[in-house]
């Protein structure tokens, strides 16, 4: 007589039941860490308005800069000034930094790759400050500050970071689409552009509005490329252009109380700065994926 074959066991043993109390605590602890950095960033931004908040108006959004001791005043030069130093830095920072990750992910040998990312790990760890000097034996001593100069070193401070987010998305664009691409007989800068660039733009665009965040705070690279400015509105990058983190860094160490909320007010503003440029680049992000699915 054949032996009777053991009850299939649908209930999970204790190993089962171990994974599952250790999944939730790890739930649990994601959705604690999750909410301190938004508690932590609103508390922030909430102190920075409550100490600035008597000055902000839409006086000082479009007055000029005061002179020591004056009341009143404003910050439209240095809402300019920061947008033209970003916008520049932007320009030069973002293709290059994309086309540098593009040929170090899908173009470059594989004994090139790995010295491009160590490179740019290494760049991303340079302190500001030797960035500011280099760009002043470089572009400022003999010539004088510039807008220029200015864009070109927060250009530095967001090259890297662009590369190495972009690398780090392309990298997550699945093989199968570019074995797929390749095996029609697609050429290989074709199937860059027209799959692995789309797929990963969102990414891309992520990582762009996180070096600019980072750019638009930098303070030592503009000190020593452009912190000689008019009280003014300037356009012109050939002239020093006013910029927001140069001028808090001024008001916070000046002996006036008002320009220390002056200070405060003007950091407010450049979070707002910030908030808002993510939220147009993921408008535009969002565009951009309608006209793919469509």
């Amino acid at each position: 007589m054949a032996a009777a074959e053991p009850a299939l066991q649908l209930r999970g043993g204790g190993r089962v039941r171990r994974r599952w109390i250790v999944n939730r605590i790890m739930e649990g602890l994601a959705t604690v860490a999750a909410l301190l950095a938004v508690a932590i960033l609103g508390i922030v931004v909430l102190s920075v308005l409550r100490r600035g908040a008597s000055q902000l108006s839409w006086g000082f959004l479009t007055g000029s800069l005061p002179t020591f001791g004056e009341t009143g005043g404003g910050i439209a030069p240095l809402i300019i000034g920061s947008a033209i130093l970003v916008g520049i830095a932007t320009a030069v920072a973002l293709p290059l930094g994309v086309l540098t990750a593009l040929f170090a992910s899908e173009f470059a040998p594989r004994r090139v790759a790995p010295v491009i990312r160590l490179t740019l790990d290494l760049m991303n760890g340079l302190p500001s400050i030797v960035i500011a000097v280099f760009i002043y034996g470089l572009l400022v001593t003999g010539r004088g500050q510039s807008g220029w100069a200015g864009g070109l070193a927060l250009s530095i401070v967001m090259f890297p970071l662009v590369a190495r987010s972009t690398q780090e998305v392309l990298r997550l664009v699945p093989a199968s689409l570019r074995e797929g691409a390749m095996a029609m007989g697609v050429s290989r800068w074709r199937m860059v552009t027209g799959i692995v660039l789309p797929a990963s733009l969102g990414g891309i665009v992520t990582g762009g509005v996180l070096a600019l965040a980072r750019a638009a705070g930098e303070t030592a690279p503009l000190l020593f490329a452009s912190s000689v400015f008019a009280n003014t509105i300037v356009w012109d990058p050939g002239q020093a252009l006013p910029n927001m983190p140069v001028q808090i860094f001024i008001w916070s160490e000046s002996p006036d109380p008002e320009d220390h909320t002056r200070a405060w007010a003007t950091a407010f503003v450049l979070l707002v700065f910030v908030l808002l440029a993510s939220m147009v680049a993921r408008a535009a992000l969002a565009r951009r994926r309608r006209k793919l699915g469509q």
